[in-house]
C-alpha cells in the first residue's frame, strides 16, 4: 500500500493499521528532513512518537525516540545438535535457565566482569572533556554490570524450539536493559530541550525532537546508542554461553550422548552431549548510517530488522506462534528491512482487560507447550495479544525468505 498524504510518501506491508499507528506515520511523513519516504512494516502497532514496525531514513539529523528506550533490543537464536529432547529433560533445563538467569526488573547479585562489556574507551574519543564527563554511560557503568546477562521483562523472553530443520534451537529476545534506557531518555529530554529553543517546525505534540548530526550533542548520542547496541549483544551472547552450559549439564546428568564411545577420541575438543552451531544475531532498535538510492542517510528502525541480501535475520511470532530464521532479500523500498516480529493486536491493558485466562492458558497447554501464563498479569504476552504470524510473514514475502520454521517447546518469559 502507498499513500501520497504528507511531504513524503508512505508505503505499508500491511493491509490493517491502528489509528494511533497511522497518526505517527502520517506526522514522520511530514518531517521536513523525512527521505525518500517511509516504510512501514506489516508487524505494525502504536509507540512513542514513531510507531513500532517502522522505518525512517532522514538526512542530517537523528531522533532519539525513533530508534526507542530499549536501545539495540534485538534477537540471537543458535541451532543445537539435538533433533530431539523429551519434556523431562526440556523441564530441568527450563528450571535451571529460571534459576541463573535473572528477569524481570532483577538483575544480577553481583557485577559481572568488566571483560564481557563493550570497550568504554572508544566512547570518549573526539569528544571533549566536558562532553566525556557528562556521558550516561560513564554514570551507569556499574549498574550495567549487574544487569550483564539478564533478560528484562515486557516481551523478552528465552525459548526453546523445534526447527523444521529437524534440529532444536535456543532463541532469545533482550536489549540494554536500564542503561539503554537512561541513554535514551537523556538524549530524547535534551533535543526536546533544544528544539524548543531553536523553535522547531516539529510539534513537539509529535514526540520526535532530533538532534543535528554535526552537533556535539548528535554525536554524542550516537556514540551512546552504539554503545547499548553493543551492550545489548553483549548482553545476549552471555545469556545464550549460560543456557548452553546449562544444556551440557542436564543432559550429562541425564546421561544424554549423542555419540558413541568413541566420540571423544575422534572430537577431543568437543563435549559428547550438545553441540551449538554459531549464534545468529540481529538487533531491531537503533539508526545507522546507510547508502540508499544514492545518498548517504540515517536508518531508524524502530521494531525493524536489517533484511539486505542474504543477511541472516530472526522473526519471532508469539509464545504460542512459529517463529523464523529467515534471509534478507534487500528489498529498496523497505530500506532493506523487515519486521521484527508478529507485533502487538492488542494493548497490554486490553489484553488484560479482554483476554480470558483458562483460554490462553489451553491454546499452549494444547500444543504441549511449557509457558508462563499463570495468571491474569501474564494476558499481555498471551498469544491472542499478538498478530497472526502467518499474516505477517505472507505480507513481507518480497522482504524475506523464510530458511528454517521454528515452533516453540518451551518459553520463559520476564
Amino acid at each position: 500500500m502507498i499513500l501520497k498524504i504528507g511531504k513524503v510518501p508512505i508505503k505499508i506491508w500491511t493491509d490493517i493499521m491502528e489509528s494511533g499507528a497511522m497518526d505517527q506515520t502520517i506526522n514522520l511523513s511530514n518531517l521536513p528532513f523525512a527521505f525518500k519516504h517511509i516504510a512501514i512494516m506489516p508487524d505494525t502497532h502504536q509507540g512513542f512518537g514513531m510507531p513500532i514496525g517502522g522505518v525512517l531514513a532522514t538526512k542530517d539529523v537523528i531522533i532519539p525516540n525513533a530508534v526507542g528506550v530499549d536501545i539495540g533490543c534485538g534477537m540471537c537464536a543458535v541451532k543445537t545438535s539435538l533433533t530431539n529432547i523429551d519434556r523431562d529433560t526440556l523441564i530441568k533445563i527450563v528450571d535451571q535457565i529460571k534459576k541463573e538467569i535473572p528477569v524481570g526488573f532483577n538483575h544480577q547479585k553481583k557485577p559481572q566482569e568488566k571483560s564481557l562489556m563493550p570497550d568504554i574507551s572508544e566512547l570518549h574519543l573526539g569528544l571533549t572533556d566536558e562532553q566525556s564527563n557528562n556521558l550516561v554511560i560513564e554514570k551507569e557503568y556499574n549498574n550495567a554490570l549487574t544487569q550483564l546477562g539478564t533478560l528484562g521483562g515486557g516481551n523478552h523472553f528465552i525459548e526453546i524450539q523445534k526447527g523444521s530443520d529437524g534440529f532444536i534451537w535456543i532463541m532469545i529476545h533482550s536489549g540494554s536493559r536500564n542503561l539503554g534506557k537512561k541513554v535514551a531518555e537523556h538524549y530524547n529530554n535534551l533535543a526536546i530541550e533544544l528544539n524548543k529553543k531553536w523553535y522547531s517546525e516539529v510539534p513537539p505534540s509529535w514526540e520526535l525532537a532530533y538532534l543535528p548530526i554535526d552537533s556535539a550533542e548528535g554525536q554524542a548520542y550516537i556514540k551512546e546508542m552504539q554503545y547499548c547496541v553493543e551492550f545489548a549483544l553483549a548482553n545476549r551472547k552471555l545469556m545464550m554461553e549460560r543456557i548452553k552450559e546449562i544444556f551440557i549439564k542436564v543432559l550429562k546428568d541425564t546421561d544424554n550422548t549423542i555419540g558413541s564411545e568413541s566420540f571423544k577420541k575422534y572430537f577431543p575438543n568437543c563435549n559428547p552431549y550438545v553441540e551449538f552451531d554459531n549464534m545468529i544475531n540481529i538487533a531491531h532498535n537503533y539508526a545507522s548510517l546507510e547508502n540508499h538510492f544514492g545518498e548517504n542517510v540515517w536508518v531508524h528502525r524502530k521494531g525493524a530488522t536489517l533484511a539486505r541480501k542474504d543477511t541472516t535475520g530472526i522473526i519471532p511470532g508469539s509464545q504460542g506462534s512459529k517463529s523464523y530464521i529467515v534471509k534478507g532479500l534487500g528489498n529498496p523500498e523497505s530500506f532493506m528491512s523487515c519486521s521484527h516480529g508478529a507485533g502487538r493486536l492488542m494493548s497490554r491493558s486490553k489484553a488484560k482487560e479482554n483476554l480470558n485466562l483458562a483460554n490462553e492458558i489451553k491454546i499452549l497447554d494444547d500444543q504441549g507447550i511449557i509457558h508462563g501464563i499463570k495468571n491474569i498479569d501474564d494476558l499481555d504476552e498471551a498469544s491472542s495479544a499478538y498478530k497472526d504470524i502467518d499474516e505477517v510473514m505472507e505480507n513481507q514475502k518480497d522482504l524475506v525468505e523464510i530458511l528454517v520454521e521454528l515452533k516453540p517447546l518451551a518459553v520463559i518469559k520476564g
